[in-house]
């Protein structure tokens, strides 16, 4: 019966004449057929199901592709208030939130500077002040085509069982957040994850802890309409050369990347910061096209292609030193199907905050110089940056060691 079937249907397929008695085989195996192909495609119509389901898929791709457009980048302006009380401090200005509005006002109504930004990460407080003339700082970045971004983690605090390194919390209530932080205009978020370099770290327990961490926050951010920063970020403290670098940040962001589809997370929808590949703090300086080379190699055998942008952290590099080595990755004439771009704050800010001074009348120098900083990195995310732009403070070293946002 079964072989009368299959010749049946196979004269049916190939328009051969068959019987009508056996045109009954003819739709057992259409039905045969249809349930195969259901089986084969099953993995595919479940990853479809999946992503489609509890998240907006197509809102989370558009805003991730426009953040990584090329030729701009992230002004990470989130410091808590604790951070920019110490940016503050140093220029002998009170940390109070006058203050730290008016600092944040500076910056994003520097006229043309915001059009070599795409994204500017904001600490909560941020996200709801206004300028002095009653307009929402939100309201005035959408305005420019910028797009708002909110830090959501908490700090990091000791992670037990380990040598000193570091976990990160702020899950309590991270659905509710980011919820309210979409209402109020956030279309990303960035969450921080700090790693170390030692004899014996970053250890197995610490990479795993952060990689989860980072995978839960992202599916969390997902579902509530932000795109999510992943930052894993190692700290360049230590007398490390470069090679071990390089080796700690792949095994990183392989066990990142593991974790990422793990959780089901949509990579499309998604954007990495990570550090630069560099000698530790104590070692000697490399050059800039060692450190292109051995980043960009380090990023090529991890982050899938399907990720739209890497924008990197400066790690307490100066100002002239994180776009030099930000336009040599991008010079370096390998494959990279991601935009290498940045997501800086001491390293846009310091010429800026030294400028400004804390003076009324300084606001404008302050702003010319944060459009320098600006400009210089955007043409170094299209490897076109040729220098000359560094005053006095853009070369200064941003080094602060166990650093802590």
């Amino acid at each position: 019966m079964f072989m009368s079937c299959l010749i049946t249907s196979l004269q049916y397929f190939l328009g051969l004449p068959q019987p009508r008695h056996h045109i009954f085989c003819v739709y057992l195996s259409i039905i045969a057929n249809i349930i195969i192909s259901v089986c084969y495609l099953f993995p595919t119509i479940v990853a479809l199901i999946h992503y489609n389901y509890g998240i907006n898929a197509e809102e989370l791709i558009k805003n991730a592709k426009y953040i990584a457009t090329p030729g701009k980048g992230i002004l990470a302006a989130d410091e808590s208030t604790g951070t920019i009380g110490k940016r503050l401090s140093s220029i002998n200005v009170e940390n109070i939130e006058a203050n730290r509005q008016a600092l944040r006002q500076l910056l994003f109504t520097s006229p043309n500077a915001l059009t070599y930004l795409s994204g500017v990460i904001l600490f909560e407080e941020t996200l709801y002040q206004k300028t002095s003339d009653g307009k929402p700082f939100v309201e005035l970045l959408q305005e420019k085509k910028v797009v708002p971004g909110i830090k959501v983690d908490k700090g990091i605090v000791e992670l037990a069982g380990t040598n000193g390194e570091t976990t990160t919390q702020g899950f309590d209530s991270l659905g509710a957040r980011c919820a309210e932080y979409y209402k109020a205009g956030a279309r990303f978020a960035k969450w921080r994850a700090v790693l170390k370099i030692g004899p014996t770290e970053p250890s197995e327990l610490s990479i795993q802890q952060n990689a989860q961490g980072l995978a839960r926050y992202a599916i969390i951010c997902q579902e509530n309409g932000l795109v999510p920063i992943v930052e894993p970020e190692i700290l360049t403290d230590g007398n490390h050369d470069i090679a071990k670098c390089a080796a700690a940040t792949e095994t990183v962001l392989a066990a990142v990347y593991k974790a990422l589809n793990d959780h089901h997370v949509l990579l499309e929808g998604t954007l990495l910061k990570p550090n630069m590949v560099t000698p530790g703090s104590d070692s000697a300086k490399v050059a800039a096209e060692v450190i292109a080379e051995y980043t960009v190699t380090a990023l090529r055998r991890t982050v899938p292609p399907a990720v739209p942008g890497i924008v990197f952290l400066s790690g307490g590099q100066s100002e002239e030193e994180a776009t030099v080595n930000l336009n040599a990755m991008n010079k370096l004439e390998v494959v990279k199907p991601w935009t290498l771009s940045f997501s800086f704050g001491r390293a846009l800010q310091q010429s800026t905050l030294k400028t400004w001074g804390g003076k009324k009348e300084n606001v404008g120098k302050a702003q010319q110089a944060f459009l320098v900083r600006c400009k210089a990195n955007s043409d170094a995310t299209l490897g076109k940056y040729t220098g000359g732009s560094a005053g006095g403070a853009a070369s200064e070293s941003l080094f602060v060691s166990d650093y802590k946002y």
